[in-house]
């Protein structure tokens, strides 16, 4: 059942269950909350948070394939110039989000930004598409390739059977879901183990590749900016490719009131982890071409995997596995973060109530966890993901480049609000800007899908008067509601 959005909105509540609306106490100003009330604890430490973007941001995309930059580039140099500029114009959209999460002190993420900066009907919209399609989608979509790469160790003289990579698959999501539903402090650690995972994959194909420079292999860097020339149409869209491949970088806000000391750790956090991720895959894709030609790259079906098995022998057998464990980890980081947007949103009452409550003794948003579950499934068994992704894939920027226009907006609407990190004016401009650039070229160079992906997210606007507006429903409706 959904409930009319409150009037009002808190800029510092708590989770309480079976209370949505209204000024709740907060928890950082020491106001203690009512007695029998439930509320999700801070856990989230520093190295939490960065285990949080780092773990979600790195998913299958940089071992299995980084051609669509190469491609649309059409040199080694300007590939590795792209994977550069979309690591700093990453970082600046993080920094842009770590100014909101630290004056805007609630979790939820895009969706509690927008409702602030522009009311409650782009915000629900926002949710509405995030919550039938693209995170069931996009969580199908990472799950199968964990699936796939964990099962490739078995499967080395013939083609894995696609039930098998189904059925495994939604065992991992299984999985997952019950992992956080089931303690936010086994989820956050487990998660930290998976990103050393990652991280330790990297080196593994890093550390050779710096051996293979040191030992004078840099015939493939000679004359690196010859070759094909770049499209005009290219290069934007490899950086769409690249903006893709960076993206998590804002699952920590939406995490922020179970973040300890937010205002010092969400900046921290996200800087950390951008420097990180940045350096790791520039010197990935350097790695990569010590030993793999351009033309190489671009027929490899999984890059890592010839990388290793030309330098590694034997010992490639373990990139899937760290594949896998790197895909299992992003889906962890962003059903942990996607599961709060839930919550808020129905603290809100933009979704049915029940969304809000809080396991009694385990401290977690168990319904807004488990409501995921169904939908990835039918996802799974039953819908052409990729194509759903291609439809939905512009929303996501539209989104991102609203809440950073919103940012700037709240500079001028709201000149008071406490903002204990603030960034320059011209950074989230450029960012907002760059974001609506890849939504207008989405629209030109492919407006078919672009459209019908514009279509489903319309659909959010008459659901908003319908579930949210209308306030004189008949008996009948409200029982189909379950009110």
């Amino acid at each position: 059942m959904f409930r009319k959005a409150a009037v009002t909105t808190v800029s510092n509540g708590s989770y309480l269950q079976g209370q949505a609306n209204g000024r709740l106490p907060s928890m950082d100003s020491g106001q203690p909350a009512q007695e029998g009330k439930v509320v999700l604890k801070k856990k989230v430490t520093l190295l939490r948070g960065i285990s949080i973007i780092i773990g979600t941001i790195i998913g299958a995309g940089i071992f299995i394939s980084p051609k669509g930059i190469l491609k649309n580039t059409g040199s080694v140099g300007m590939s590795l110039t792209v994977w550069t500029a979309c690591g700093i114009l990453s970082l600046f959209g993080a920094l842009c989000y770590a100014e909101l999460g630290t004056c805007i002190k609630k979790s939820g993420g895009h969706y509690i930004y927008i409702l602030e900066a522009f009311g409650p009907l782009p915000a629900f919209v926002r949710v509405w598409v995030e919550l039938l399609i693209i995170r069931p989608a996009a969580t199908a979509v990472i799950s199968l390739a964990f699936g796939r790469y964990i099962l490739e160790p078995f499967f080395m003289q013939c083609e894995i059977p696609e039930l098998a990579i189904k059925l495994i698959t939604a065992v991992g999501i299984t999985l997952v879901m019950v992992l956080n539903s089931t303690s936010v402090s086994w989820s956050a650690r487990i998660q930290i183990f998976l990103t050393f995972c990652k991280l330790v994959a990297i080196l593994i194909i890093i550390v050779p590749g710096v051996i293979q420079l040191i030992k004078g292999e840099t015939q493939h860097f000679k004359n690196a900016f010859a070759g094909n020339d770049a499209s005009v149409m290219g290069l934007p869209l490899a950086f769409y490719s690249g903006m893709y491949a960076y993206s998590g970088w804002f699952y920590l806000n939406f995490v922020t009131e179970e973040v300890e000391n937010p205002e010092k750790n969400i900046p921290l956090a996200i800087c950390i982890s951008m420097i990180i991720v940045t350096v790791g895959y520039v010197l990935t894709n350097v790695a990569y071409f010590t030993t793999i030609s351009a033309g190489e790259l671009l027929l490899s079906k999984a890059v890592a995997v010839t990388f290793a098995e030309r330098l590694m022998g034997n010992f490639s057998l373990a990139v899937p596995v760290f594949v896998a464990l790197s895909c299992f980890g992003s889906m962890n980081g962003g059903i942990f973060a996607v599961s709060r947007m839930f919550f808020v949103a129905s603290r809100e009452g933009h979704l049915p109530e029940i969304l809000s409550m809080i396991h009694v003794r385990k401290h977690t948003p168990l319904p807004a966890v488990i409501v995921l579950h169904p939908l990835t499934m039918i996802m799974l068994f039953n819908g052409d993901l990729y194509s759903l992704l291609n439809f939905l894939s512009f929303a996501r920027w539209l989104f991102i480049g609203l809440v950073v226009a919103g940012l700037i907006y709240l500079r001028y609407k709201r000149p008071d609000m406490p903002r204990p990190f603030k960034v320059p004016l011209f950074i989230p401009a450029l960012f907002s800007f760059t974001c609506l650039f890849m939504v207008a070229l989405s629209l030109y160079s492919d407006p078919v899908n672009t459209g019908i992906g514009f279509a489903i997210t319309l659909t959010g606007v008459p659901a908003y008067y319908l579930f949210i507006v209308w306030d004189k429903k008949p008996k009948w409706f409200r029982k189909l509601l379950g009110k």
